[in-house]
This record gives C-alpha cells, structure tokens and sequence, in this order.
C-alpha cells in the first residue's frame, strides 16, 4: 500500500498583503504627484500661461508675478515680456511696460505675433503717458504684423491715463 500524501496548508494569509499593497500604491501616486508639481514650477509655460489666465480675470497684480516667474526661469521668453507690456499698463506702470516690450522686440527671430503684441502694448503705454506721435508708430507697426490689431483713436484728447 502506497501511503498517503500529506496536503500541507499554508499559514500565511494573504489579506494581510492588501494594506501593504494599498500603501504602497498611495505613496506612489504622491510622488507622482510631488514631481508633476515641481516640474510645473520649473516650466516657464505654466508660468506665462497662468499669467495670461489671471489677466484675462482680471487679477494683473497675481498675473504680474505668474509672468515674472515665467521670466525668472527663462529671461529671453520674449512672448513673456510682450505680455508683461499689457500687464503693466494695465496696471499703470506705463514706463516699465515700455521697457518689457522693447525687451521683446530685442529678441532676434521669426516671431511675428510676440513683435505685434509688445508694438501694441508699447504703443497703448505710450498713448498714456501722452507721447502720441511715438504711440502711433508703435501701434502702426503693429498693425503691419498683424491687421486684426486695431489701434485707439488717437485723434482724441486728453490721452493721459485713459
């Protein structure tokens, strides 16, 4: 007679590993999480594309700061710089969007659309502080890049802080 195998069952039981895999799969997702967070931080993109967003609200102090991020990790982002133009006159810092704009026509390149904003944006901060005739040919040669710019009626007076 053959004797008998013996079946031997295991102790372990294998819900105890659901926690852990459980546990483990959340902390994969964090850092997941944690490295998409700091790769935004280092993109300037996300940075000038959440100072467009925050403009576009209304909020140019905050969109003021998306942008000079943006700017902090790329300095010679000139679509950067013909916004912050826009932003700054929007806020009233006429002289400073002067300077941004001209930052971004410095910029060597194909770049029709990011010369056609910093001339509108430089020609909108001129037109208020009141230096027309630079303020026409600033919004002149933008409207040579881009004919959908329509400049402001000049010919109106007063032209300070419209």
């Amino acid at each position: 007679m053959k004797p008998s195998k013996k079946i031997v069952k295991s102790k372990f039981n294998y819900y105890y590993l659901i926690p852990i895999v459980i546990i483990i799969l959340i902390a994969i997702i964090f850092l997941f999480t944690l490295s998409t967070k700091t790769e935004q931080n280092n993109d300037p993109w996300y940075w000038y594309n959440k100072g467009v967003d925050l403009a576009n609200e209304g909020n140019y102090q905050e969109a003021l700061q998306a942008t000079d991020k943006a700017l902090a990790i790329n300095q010679t982002f000139p679509l950067a710089n013909a916004n912050k133009a826009g932003i700054l006159v929007m806020l009233g810092r006429y002289d400073e969007a002067i300077v941004a704009a001209d930052l971004a026509l410095s910029t060597k390149g194909n770049l029709t659309t990011t010369y056609s904003i910093a001339y509108y944006n430089k020609g909108d901060a001129l037109r208020h502080l009141g230096r027309i005739d630079e303020a026409r040919l600033a919004f002149s040669k933008a409207q040579e890049l881009d004919p959908t710019l329509i400049p402001p009626n000049l010919n109106i007076t007063p032209y300070l802080n419209l």
